[in-house]
């Protein structure tokens, strides 16, 4: 029995022999069932994902070759560059969440203990702390299994009497964040005005808008004790990466600028991006999971990066072995000393301000 005889979804007119829609391509008898539902899901998922292993090997061993492709017109057989990002970069940050925890794990309690200590000193009154106090803090550091696998008995004898040491003088125990830390917990506690506890911290009385939202700010990473922070600078990085991204295409435009539209240049990039989240991915999930990679090996698959990027830009822009070379360490140089470092300190301070 035909079905109907206009497409459920354009509603296009149809004909009995149809088994597709002529507009749209959706399938005429096209009843919502758990096998239509399931089976759709899964053969979309996998045409994605043989598209992707069938543009893995040309990514990781044929440098330049997918985005040479791509400009050139070839641009349904290899999966589409900035789905490959997508799809890379979603699974690169899975995998590396899972460090993530343990990096704010680590860093939350060295935070707390850093409170505890300030408020445990007396250094108000300028008295040294005692050898209990020390021993507090400094035997949790020193029996942690990444420390003590690493020094002897002797060596764990002299740390602990260098740190001891340092802790015990009265003139470098002073720990501080800057602020009483007692005086604004105690405002905390009796529920004081927001514009109290800023003055606290050493505000001035009339602050400006950007002083009062580092006040506060400061004032939340405070009764958290820095819980999450970490987390916070983390979760900004993929939003970053979006902007860093075509900055890296808008250099290689700068260097290449006759060698074709800004798209061009994004596509190269997008690829790169995809190779380094690759590698990047493979080694932090083989070292979380599998085994403690040495660090010689690690340094080799940094180098194959940039050689890697040498390589490519020689074959997507069509240049000489040593004039590419020298443009490619050009913008590695540019983009790892210059663009890298300002991006750290927006991400650091966009962190900090939507913590």
């Amino acid at each position: 029995m035909f079905p109907s005889e206009f497409c459920k979804n354009c509603d296009s007119p149809l004909k009995e022999e149809f088994k597709y829609c002529p507009e749209c391509g959706q399938k005429v008898d096209d009843e919502l069932n758990l096998r239509v539902l399931f089976n759709n899901t899964i053969s979309n998922y996998f045409s994605v994902d043989a598209r992707f292993f069938r543009s893995f090997i040309p990514l990781m061993f044929k440098p330049g070759f997918l985005a040479r492709k791509f400009v050139e017109g070839k641009r349904l057989r290899y999966l589409h560059p900035a789905q490959y990002y997508l799809f890379v970069s979603v699974v690169f940050f899975f995998i590396f969440s899972f460090n993530v925890r343990e990096y704010n794990a680590t860093v939350d309690k060295a935070i707390k203990k850093g409170y505890e200590l300030e408020k445990k000193q007396e250094s108000l009154t300028g008295n040294p702390i005692d050898s209990t106090t020390v021993a507090e803090f400094v035997n949790p550091v020193l029996e942690n299994p990444e420390i003590s696998s690493r020094i002897g008995a002797e060596d764990r004898k002299v740390l602990d009497s260098m740190i001891s040491k340092e802790l015990s003088d009265p003139e470098k125990s002073n720990i501080s964040f800057g602020y009483n830390t007692r005086a604004l917990d105690s405002l905390i506690a009796i529920g004081a005005s927001e514009d109290v506890m800023i003055r606290n911290i050493g505000i001035s009385e009339n602050p400006n808008m950007f002083q009062r939202a580092f006040a506060k700010q400061l004032i939340k990473f405070h009764k958290q004790e820095g819980g999450g922070i970490v987390q916070a600078f983390f979760d900004t990085i993929p939003i970053a990466l979006f902007f860093l991204l075509p900055i890296f295409a808008f250099i290689l435009k700068i260097f290449y600028w006759r060698k074709g539209p800004f798209s061009y240049h994004l596509v190269f990039s997008f690829y790169y991006f995809s190779f380094l989240f690759i590698i990047l991915g493979i080694l932090i999930g083989v070292n979380h999971f599998l085994w403690d990679i040495p660090g010689w090996l690690s340094g080799i698959a940094i180098l194959y990066t940039f050689i890697y990027l040498w390589l490519s830009m020689r074959y997507f822009y069509k240049q000489g072995y040593f004039l590419t070379f020298f443009k490619s360490g050009l913008v590695a140089f540019i983009y790892m000393m210059f663009i890298i470092p300002v991006a750290i300190g927006i991400i650091a301070a966009a962190s900090f301000f939507f913590y």
